[in-house]
């Protein structure tokens, strides 16, 4: 195991790295945690798949969750998102779907919040509260400090990868109260998400035809969402069908994109797979949805 020394990795990530601003999320501990006697470190190993190639920091034994905030590079839309990477609430895949992401995103105009929550057996909720705890204390810190990080609090998403995709979309149904004691400000701030942007999700749908996860419930009050997801996908493209149907039914405007091929897991590292070419589908949704200027042909 090699401790996580430094996740951003590469010219311009170092340089995103450089500018960026860490916090606890929890200045005086996680509520009802569990103390992990294992060090937080980079799980991987030689025998783990490459991804486009490239190996996957695969961050595991996480007690001590953090939010890091990059500025945009450039032009600063105001708009800002809370990423949550995947991996399966057992590890955190810190560059595929953290790092990587928020390069991709500040060099866009969009602040970007990268969550480091607790893992393992940190979610589902509600088989746990953990992650969801620390996704309604990000968005809440993230809108606490909007003024300081000069962004918009009228205009933060999120954005999750499988585990993360199902933490952002249970955090857009489950926002109306915090699932622990206020500590803070912060925790009395809104933390419903603007828009959530959910890239091959996990445990939104039940076995069976058109079975929604009851412990996402969607209504009308549920943020406006884009959803990526591939037909081969191991982990059940309909997790996307669904929460896409339920979202419809509740006359929520949303946006699904269905690819014939592409697995699970692809992060945004470009293939020859269409798939990975839903980063410019999430920049056109977010100008056509007006989170970002409309831009003028």
């Amino acid at each position: 195991m090699r401790p996580l020394l430094l996740l951003a990795i590469g010219g311009g990530l170092a340089a995103l790295s450089a500018q960026s601003v860490t916090i606890p999320l929890w200045p005086n501990g996680a509520p009802s945690a569990t103390p992990d006697p294992a060090a937080e470190s980079d799980i991987t190993t030689a025998k783990d798949a490459l991804i486009a190639g490239k190996p996957v920091i695969r961050l595991g034994h996480v007690s001590k969750p953090s939010l890091t905030f990059y500025p945009p590079r450039g032009t600063n839309t105001g708009a800002a998102i809370t990423v949550f990477p995947g991996g399966g609430y057992n590890i955190l895949a810190m560059d595929l779907e953290g790092t990587e992401v928020c390069d991709w995103l500040t060099s866009a105009g969009i602040g970007c919040a990268l969550v480091k929550y607790r893992v393992p057996n940190s979610g589902p909720y509600p088989k746990s509260a953990a992650a969801l705890q620390d996704a309604q204390r990000a968005v809440g810190m993230l809108r606490a400090h909007a003024a300081e990080w000069h962004v918009d609090p009228a205009r933060i998403g999120v954005l999750g990868f499988s585990a993360g995709g199902h933490l952002a979309a249970a955090l857009s149904t489950h926002f109306d109260h915090r699932l622990y004691d206020p500590i803070d400000a912060a925790d009395g701030l809104s933390c419903r998400p603007d828009f959530a942007i959910i890239i091959y999700p996990g445990y939104l749908a039940m076995p069976g035809p058109d079975s929604p996860n009851p412990d996402v419930p969607v209504t009308a009050q549920t943020p406006t969402a884009f959803l990526v997801q591939a037909e081969n996908d191991p982990v059940w493209v309909e997790n996307a069908v669904i929460y896409f149907m339920a979202l419809k039914k509740a006359k929520v405007p949303a946006e699904l994109h269905i690819y014939a091929e592409g697995g699970h897991g692809y992060g945004l590292r470009r293939t020859a797979l269409p798939v990975t070419g839903w980063p410019d589908g999430v920049l056109a949704w977010l100008h056509t949805t007006h989170v970002l200027p409309v831009a003028v042909p």
